[in-house]
């Protein structure tokens, strides 16, 4: 590996049969397929398993692999709190947790409800032409190449280009944003994760300051004008939103286009079907989520409590992966198989109060993305002996190589 995980000894309150191997480890990547390799052999062991590196930073954190205890989980804020569930603020020695993910009721309602009109569904309507005419650009500069690098030529530009937009952050800087953000989400040095961290928020900060002196239409804006509970923002807060806003705008939807176009380079007939079909790409995109979810989050125990027999202790991590949710065999026959007719309830915008602030835009930009993608470039595979290379943590591809006959 080139690096070793600090040692740890093991909870006194911990059953030495439940320390099991965990694959999806912040920094790592593999060759082999996350999905069906991986995941699917973590559903051979017990309901909840300790693994000894799944939080940033190698070290433990408890990991459900039941999505009836996933959801329990997520409703159970009384036991179970989202607050730094994340690394980046202690890592900087700051005090702001990012906004609303990381915050408990009645708070994070309060902020919720701040948050929301920015992403209704129709707000996000109203940027359907926009979005789309960014789609057919990108696919446009390299539909008659015969081949792409979806990751860097389209996945990792054109939703950006939307959210860098809507932060009214400048288009030049995209390359350095991508930077920071790959070792915010895919560097197991927690050192790197720290410089990059800073980086964001120095920037941000100077963003913000732009914005009072200069308020816009951008989110940034908002957030500056906000109120809650009669009052603006504290920095801190201000600080949890804009960089909350940052790490899920910048990776998230490029994540996830990645897995599912993986899918179709890999499975002819699908690409086949959605091209004759179109209009299954909605209900497609759906089954995609559930069968190739990406996202690991964390909650912390914060009051003694037991679930299916194991004992959790206030400080525990609990690592709700929504890889192992959507692949768990007892509430998706057979998991592995992805069919556009099923209707999934899948975990992979998150479940109950923290759902996903940003899932209607994301939503968006992945369907446009297929409609377009579908709709102007023929029928494509990888490279033939191609083997895909995928980041653990936050499940994606480093690199997806497709060809096609011009």
């Amino acid at each position: 590996m080139g690096f070793e995980f600090p040692v740890l000894p093991k909870p006194d309150h911990v059953p030495a049969e439940l320390v099991q191997p965990f694959p999806f480890v912040f920094g790592l990547t593999t060759d082999k397929d996350p999905f069906n390799d991986l995941a699917d052999s973590v559903h051979e062991g017990p309901d909840i398993i300790y693994a000894m590196h799944a939080y940033p930073g190698g070290t433990p954190a408890w990991v459900p692999r039941r999505m009836a205890d996933l959801r329990k989980i997520y409703f159970d804020t009384e036991h179970f709190s989202s607050k730094d569930f994340s690394p980046f603020s202690k890592l900087i020695g700051e005090t702001w947790n990012n906004l609303p993910a990381e915050h408990d009721p009645p708070m994070h309602g309060l902020y919720r409800s701040m948050v929301n009109p920015l992403f209704t569904p129709k707000a996000m309507a109203a940027l359907e032409d926009r979005i789309r005419a960014y789609a057919r650009d990108y696919i446009l500069a390299f539909q008659t190449k015969g081949e792409c690098e979806f990751m860097a030529d389209f996945a990792f530009e054109f939703p950006i280009k939307v959210f860098m937009e809507l932060m009214g952050l400048p288009h030049d800087k995209t390359s350095e944003f991508l930077d920071w953000e790959m070792n915010l989400l895919h560097n197991h040095d927690l050192g790197k994760i720290a410089a990059a961290t800073r980086s964001v928020v120095d920037y941000l900060r100077g963003e913000i300051e732009d914005r009072r002196r200069n308020p816009t239409e951008d989110l940034i804006s908002w957030g500056v004008q906000a109120q809650v509970e009669g009052r603006s923002l504290t920095e801190d807060e201000l600080m949890g939103f804009c960089f909350n806003l940052f790490i899920g705008g910048l990776d998230t939807v490029s994540t996830n286009m990645g897995l599912h176009f993986r899918h179709l380079a890999e499975h002819p007939d699908d690409q086949a079907l959605l091209r004759a079909s179109p209009a299954l790409i909605p209900n497609a995109i759906e089954e995609m989520m559930r069968a190739y979810p990406a996202v690991t989050t964390f909650r912390t125990c914060i009051k003694e409590t037991e679930l299916n027999g194991v004992r959790f202790l206030p400080g525990d991590k609990v690592a709700m992966s929504t890889t192992l949710g959507g692949r768990d065999p007892a509430e998706f026959p057979d998991p592995a198989a992805v069919r556009f007719d099923r209707r999934p309830r899948h975990v992979s915008f998150g479940f109950g109060p923290h759902i996903c602030l940003g899932m209607h835009l994301a939503r968006r930009e992945m369907r446009i993305a297929m409609e377009e993608f579908l709709a102007l470039i023929p029928e494509f595979h990888l490279p033939e002996g191609h083997v895909v290379v995928s980041h653990m943590g936050m499940i994606q591809p480093v690199a997806l190589p497709l060809v096609w006959k011009p």
